[in-house]
């Protein structure tokens, strides 16, 4: 059985950028850029402007009383200009009128009729937002290389771009199998079971940034099974099977890969999924599955998803590490490094895991209920109670 690391770096070694795209920056959330920086066209912002509704004035005339001389409302040109002995009402975002050097809110002001203010003492520059003191025009600004952000977005949008060069999605084939398995909402006969992973599967690259195509279903026979890994090998970036993998009579998929291309492995050190094969056919990358669905989606974290990224040209899981104490023994194969199903939460001087519920390779609800996977690593007959080990969080901790 090859280790985690051993089966990451073969998996890694396949790994080919998708093409860059230009999208509309309106479309931007949640894609890769393919760019590590862009150049500042403009100045961010393009004009001294005001950060308060308030007046503009010389702050060489406060403390005192002052008259009005006009209004400068956002997006108007500033006809007027602060004069000595002036100020001018200013509203959140107008430009900072010629002669001015600083802006009064209006809750500091003391209205003496319509045409004056007695203002207190300020300094030059309070409330003014200087020109390009976000972003200068030709600053690089530097891009992570992560799903954009509604904030990255909009630091975009200030520079006047209207679009963003990124990594095109992946497309990833998934093909289930296996007789037993009965679509969802479907009625179940004798022996059968609800097909959990093709949803499952295909929920799981859409939230690794890529794009599902979802093959069908395929009995439990040699020739189907071939002809389903052509297809999705022909489709997509990756194809993605589950069931088939193992050694019984009827697992199919892994012997189809050999038929259909090569196979790199079949086997690696963890628990739950020790069956996953991976290959490829022509020149498409190709990952079996565990058919158990637990097993399916442990192994996806583990190694399809670092492949995705990859493809988008991201490194690593993407996910959060964090040590954490377990809070009860959890028998495991010792041969094998277990993903314990948990929740994580604080405890006031560091983070504690609890089981999440059993810990089969086909109780669902247990992952669905988990925050987070606790590495208990090979050579260890059990998670042991009070031991600390490493927790790879799948969403948010309390």
């Amino acid at each position: 059985m090859l280790s985690v690391e051993e089966a990451r770096d073969r998996i890694l070694s396949r790994v080919r950028l998708t093409e860059p795209e230009p999208v509309p920056l309106g479309e931007a959330a949640c894609r890769v850029p393919a760019v590590a920086s862009v150049v500042a066209a403009v100045d961010v912002p393009p004009f001294a402007n005001s950060s308060m509704d308030g007046f503009a004035l010389r702050a060489a005339d406060t403390p005192g009383e002052l008259r009005l001389a006009g209004e400068v409302a956002a997006g108007a040109a500033t006809p007027f200009a602060v004069l000595p002995g002036t100020a001018l009402r200013i509203m959140t975002g107008a430009p900072i009128p010629a002669g001015a050097d600083a802006v009064v809110p209006l809750e500091e002001a003391e209205m003496l009729g319509d045409d004056r203010v007695r203002l207190p003492q300020t300094e030059a520059g309070r409330y003014v937002r200087p020109r390009g003191s976000d972003t200068p025009r030709g600053e690089q600004v530097e891009l992570a290389i992560e799903p954009m952000t509604a904030a990255t977005v909009a630091v975009l949008a200030s520079l006047g771009m209207g679009q963003i060069v990124v990594r095109r999605r992946p497309l990833v084939a998934i093909l289930s199998t296996g007789d037993e398995l009965v679509t969802p909402g479907d009625a179940l006969g004798a022996g059968q079971i609800h097909d959990a992973n093709t949803v499952s599967l295909a929920a799981a690259v859409v939230e690794a940034g890529a794009e599902p195509i979802v093959l069908p279903r395929s009995q439990d026979d040699p020739a189907a099974i071939d002809e389903a890994l052509r297809e999705g090998s022909a489709r997509a970036d990756l194809l993605v099977a589950s069931g088939g993998v193992s050694v019984g009579r009827h697992d199919h998929v892994r012997a189809g890969i050999e038929r259909l291309g090569e196979l790199a492995f079949w086997r690696i050190a963890v628990q739950p999924g020790k069956p996953l094969a991976f290959g490829s056919i022509g020149q498409r990358p190709v990952i079996g599955l565990p058919g158990n669905p637990v097993s399916a989606l442990v192994t996806f974290e583990l190694f399809v998803r670092i492949l995705l990224r990859g493809m988008l040209g991201m490194a690593g899981d993407g996910r959060h590490h964090l040590p954490a104490i377990l809070d009860e023994t959890v028998p495991k194969d010792r041969e094998r490094r277990a993903y314990l199903r948990v929740i994580v939460r604080s405890d006031g001087d560091g983070w504690l895991a609890t089981p999440a519920g059993g810990q089969g390779s086909a109780q669902l609800r247990s992952l669905a209920a988990a925050n987070a996977l606790l590495v208990v690593p090979e050579g260890e007959a059990a998670g042991e109670a009070g031991a600390r080990y490493d927790a790879i969080l799948l969403r948010g901790v309390t």
